[in-house]
């Protein structure tokens, strides 16, 4: 929306460097959603009133002052309108904590990029109108707003306060650093905006950023306002039910779990968070930061990583096996990707072997050697679509396809290349494989629009999409992915999204076919685009009968264990740490590891919230 300073019907005024123009509407209008019991009693010390009309930011500070405090009333200013961040480069202090490649020197990386963001609010809550990444075309960041509250302290007088998780993207990569921003506003006057980032999921870059900036808040209609609230409405009642991981051993008292088993092994440090989801229930642990737990645990988004192997190249193909039949896992590179076209490295390699890591196409068989290598240093690095292609189709041809397992992120991106030009030989020339991945499975299963978008090529959000890594995740979305590849078996609401035959080899439902076992190891495997780990009694003495349990795993310490009992257990981390054994012993106390994926019970009647 275009700032005008005249406008018939409004009122504009500046105040410091900030411009608001404001409208008719009210906070009543939206009440009754999201409803505060506070008076507006809050005592306050930090990020007060004061603080945030004038002066600069001086560092971090505790979290929890940009989170809904217990007093808090219901907003007597509504915001509809547009949120813009100029010349952040200009200002702010950063503190770096892990830079092993001296990213900090790099000059925008010690800074917000500028982006401009519009928002709703329905009762307290505060809805960007576009969520998941956004392509800032800063040279470090990208950027991805969430969801946050709108709420009265009698100290903020007759301003409505305002608070937003965010997350800084890094660009061409993975990595999340999460951050908070607030600010004051009402129908005419707006405060400084205060940003800190305090936390991340990224295993070679960590850092502490912080500032308080003058930034412009346009009011006015914002397109498709009412949708996005309904939506909003809709998505919130749809997320599976959260208690704190304490309470399961409370709701199951009779089976003795041990909470602190989830998440042993894992430095708190370098935790983002995890959860386990059983009983119809998703029981969460918290967010840490370095300023004390994530005001918005809910919304803090999450890097996929590798888990994107599975969440997007398997999902893909087993959606569009389902809706042309299973031969389309037997279509060849060749004939679907130009670039492959003549290559005789990789003759006879079908979109199966790619999803499989099975192409017969690599430099060492070694466990993960050609991962950590230069080539695919080269592939990470690169862009372009064209340069990125060429350098995944650059392996050499070294066994037969089918035959051979070997980790290769670049095979992923050219199995969903390959099932992108698959979908347009059916759909036609604008079809695109990500959006038929949301369209038809993710949004039916009922993921959020946090995880609806995906990190592409050419750094734009019409660029060829990475396939093996680049989506983003929250506590619900990752558990509903789970959901729908285990206890729904692929289906939602009676409807068969996903290839059943193809789901049930994935997650180890088919003893005829377990896939092909990991390059160095007796007790893991790999099919269709999905890990799986045997166990038996010498993991547990109470694994009296062998079982194997299927899991996404993704980069820096990130594990979703798709139990074969219909649970799952979920962990994001960034200090390289995959352990999560004595989770599944705890799973098994609930239910026995047998019956593929078995609908869970009923959860709980009471402590829903």
């Amino acid at each position: 929306m275009r700032v005008r300073q005249l406008v018939a019907g409004l009122a504009a005024i500046v105040i410091g460097s900030s411009l608001v123009i404001a409208t008719g509407a009210t906070a009543a209008e939206a009440r009754g959603f999201g409803d505060l019991r506070g008076n507006g009693a809050v005592s306050r010390t930090v990020l007060t009133a004061a603080q945030l009309q004038s002066g600069d930011a001086a560092g971090t500070v505790a979290s929890s002052a940009f989170g809904l405090p217990a007093g808090a009333a219901n907003p007597r200013n509504s915001f509809e309108g547009t949120l813009t961040v100029s010349h952040a480069g200009e200002v702010g202090g950063f503190s770096a904590i892990r830079d092993p490649y001296d990213y900090s020197s790099i000059a925008a990386v010690k800074h917000l990029p500028d982006f401009s963001a519009a928002l709703v609010q329905k009762g307290s809550y505060l809805i960007p109108a576009e969520r998941g990444v956004r392509i800032t075309g800063n040279d470090a960041w990208n950027i991805a707003l969430g969801v946050g509250r709108a709420w009265q302290e009698n100290g903020d007088g007759r301003l409505t306060r305002a608070a937003l998780p965010f997350s800084l993207i890094e660009r061409n990569a993975n990595c999340v650093h999460n951050g908070l921003i607030t600010f004051l506003f009402s129908r005419n006057q707006t405060s400084l905006l205060r940003y800190q980032i305090t936390s991340e999921t990224c295993e070679y870059f960590q850092f502490d950023m912080w500032g308080q900036l003058p930034a412009t808040v346009t009011q006015g209609k914002v397109a498709n306002a009412q949708r996005i609230r309904a939506g909003f409405a809709a998505e919130l009642a749809a997320r599976i039910p959260t208690r704190p991981i304490a309470q399961l051993a409370t709701d199951y008292p009779a089976v003795g779990i041990d909470t602190s088993a989830f998440g042993a092994g894992i430095t708190l440090s370098a935790r983002t968070t995890l959860g386990f989801v059983y009983g119809g229930v998703n029981y969460v642990g918290d967010c840490p930061t370095r300023q004390g737990p994530h005001p918005f645990c809910s919304e803090v988004l999450m890097p996929s990583y590798s888990t994107a192997k599975t969440a997007f190249g398997t999902l893909a193909l087993l959606r569009l096996a389902q809706k042309y039949g299973p031969s389309v896992a037997d279509e060849l590179i060749t004939a679907l990707i130009p670039q492959a076209a003549g290559m005789p490295a990789w003759k006879g390699v079908t979109i199966r072997d790619a999803v499989d890591m099975a192409t017969g196409n690599y430099t060492s068989a070694g466990y993960e050697v050609d991962e950590g290598g230069s080539t695919m240093s080269a592939f990470f690095a690169a862009e372009s679509e064209t340069q990125k292609t060429a350098t995944a189709l650059s392996y050499p041809r070294s066994a037969t396809p089918g035959t051979t397992w070997v980790y290769h992120t670049s095979d992923s991106y050219l199995a969903v290349q390959a099932m992108n030009a698959l979908l347009r030989q059916h759909e036609g020339p604008r079809a695109d494989i990500f959006s038929m991945l949301c369209n038809e499975v993710l949004i039916p299963a009922g993921v959020g629009p946090d995880s609806l978008t995906t990190l592409r090529t050419d750094n734009s959000p019409t660029g060829a999409p990475f396939g093996g890594y680049g989506m983003f995740w929250t506590q619900d979305s990752i558990a509903k992915v789970a959901r729908l590849m285990g206890p729904q078996h692929g289906a939602v609401h009676g409807v068969q999204l996903l290839h059943p035959g193809l789901l049930d080899a994935a997650l180890q439902r088919n003893p005829a076919d377990r896939g092909l076992p990991v390059t160095g190891s007796t007790v893991l495997r790999y099919n269709a685009g999905v890990w799986a780990k045997d166990y038996s009694s010498v993991n547990d003495p109470a694994f009296t009968t062998p079982f194997t349990v299927p899991f996404m795993s993704g980069f820096g310490g990130i594990t979703v264990a798709m139990m074969p009992n219909g649970s799952t257990y979920y962990v994001f981390s960034d200090n390289d740490e995959f352990v999560w054994a004595s989770a599944v012993s705890q799973s098994a106390k609930l239910a026995p590891m047998t019956g593929g994926g078995t609908a869970t019970p009923s959860p709980p009647a009471s402590g829903h919230h």
